[in-house]
């Protein structure tokens, strides 16, 4: 389970890009005048808790719609440095006339294992309903593994729609026009997508530590130890507590 994700193009494909990025914060001036927008002021109170089951710690999932499609279990991740598509949801999505961009830069969870994405895909986002929906075109990682959600909002995406994130409060907040926009999380799928996570987790670690083989002589790696035959080997699943 990857908690927190950084790498990825968001800051540039290249190592030369990534340093331009860094030195644009040197060269800030502190006082100097921004074109910032005007927004309305994001809060959130005790009407916000409505409908929300507390105490709780769960994460934030939302309903995001991408590319006309009404996405649902979108985690929104606050510590993700690039938006992310599972290609399982990609691929039931059957989008035409949107092209798969290749990128070299590995992503990385909190672990440090390294994961290399299968490319990159602008689709256009909404975020709210009615009146307030804003829709804006979002950059997506796209990833082939094992989750539970359908898609991870990263900061990209959060900060091109000036979005605020209240997990406590089970809600996403953003500007729209004069008016905030409001995306309510979803505890009850929170709640499923953890319970799944975990399971997904503890069945990939059986299959990495509970599998040996028996032969001749014997190797180690990390955690595997295999007992090689000259002419193959034979794998045996091991029952903890046996």
């Amino acid at each position: 389970m990857i908690n927190m994700i950084s790498g990825g193009s968001t800051n540039g494909d290249s190592g030369r890009a990534r340093k331009a990025h860094g030195r644009r914060l040197e060269n800030f001036e502190v006082n100097s005048q921004l074109n910032c927008p005007t927004d309305p002021s994001i809060s959130f109170g005790r009407e916000d808790l409505k409908d929300v089951v507390i105490p709780h710690n769960d994460p934030l999932l939302v309903t995001l719609t991408i590319a006309n499609y009404d996405v649902a279990r979108i985690f929104v991740d606050t510590g993700s440095s690039v938006n992310i598509i599972f290609k399982e949801t990609l691929d039931q999505m059957k989008l035409e006339g949107f092209e798969l961009d290749p990128i070299t830069t590995e992503l990385y969870g909190f672990t440090g294992h390294a994961l290399q994405p299968l490319g990159q895909i602008v689709l256009p986002l909404s975020l709210g309903n009615g009146d307030q929906r804003v829709t804006k075109m979002a950059c997506f990682t796209v990833v082939e593994a094992p989750f539970s959600f359908n898609g991870i909002l990263g900061r990209p995406a959060l900060s091109d729609f000036r979005a605020v994130a209240s997990t406590y409060h089970q809600k996403l907040k953003f500007p729209s026009g004069r008016e905030v926009g409001v995306v309510r999380g979803d505890q009850k799928a929170a709640r499923l997508c953890y319970v799944n996570e975990v399971r997904i987790d503890s069945k990939k670690k059986r299959r990495e530590v509970g599998m040996v083989s028996i032969g001749r002589t014997s190797k180690v790696h990390g955690q595997k130890v295999l007992l090689m035959y000259e002419e193959g080997h034979e794998k045996v699943e091991l029952i903890p507590g046996a």
